[in-house]
């Protein structure tokens, strides 16, 4: 099965391409995004990118999830990364993304991240898609509200990142919240 792709008003969603990932290290490349997210190094290697990007649909086929490049359709410029990880047994799947700087306050974090929880209930058939965010990150947080994600707790200095232990808040949604609160379109 392949990877699908997805468009929203704004963006295309698809899979990561190898010569996205120049593109990759300058925009993930930098301290701000890598100082609110746990996986993303700094500085960014070269050619680290081309080996993640090598990893996503072998993931996809074995089920474990599916990671996305967020590009913006007006001009097809790559503007970040979203995902899903799948514990395909517990039909659960938790929701990660990174939005390049330059893009910062233009709402495609929300937009991307919607689609991709629709993605997740209705064409993976999960049950619950939950994500978290060190307490700092306001961004995140607004997201994740935005979509009907409802925090669930916070677990102080969870983890260690830059030498500074972080407060992570964790968020969920299920798929009945999701199904009484979230308006769909009328398919006809």
């Amino acid at each position: 099965m392949t990877q699908p792709s997805f468009e929203t008003d704004r963006l295309l969603l698809r899979p990561f391409r190898p010569e996205d990932g120049p593109e990759v290290e300058r925009l993930a490349g930098v301290r701000e995004i890598a100082e609110m997210t746990l996986t993303v190094p700094h500085p960014y290697p070269v050619g680290h990118a081309v080996e993640w990007i090598a990893t996503h649909e072998p993931g996809f086929a074995a089920g474990e999830g599916a990671i996305f490049a967020v590009v913006r359709r007006s001009d097809g410029a790559l503007v970040g990364a979203i995902g899903l990880d799948v514990v395909a047994a517990h039909r659960r799947a938790e929701l990660g993304y990174w939005i390049g700087v330059p893009y910062w306050g233009r709402g495609f974090a929300t937009e991307a991240a919607g689609e991709i929880v629709r993605y997740g209930f209705a064409d993976l058939g999960l049950n619950r898609i939950h994500a978290a965010h060190f307490a700092d990150n306001l961004r995140s947080r607004r997201v994740l509200l935005k979509l009907g994600f409802h925090p669930e707790g916070v677990a102080e200095q969870h983890d260690l990142r830059f030498g500074r232990f972080r407060d992570v808040v964790w968020y969920g949604l299920t798929r009945d919240v999701y199904s009484r609160t979230t308006v769909h379109p009328d398919p006809d």
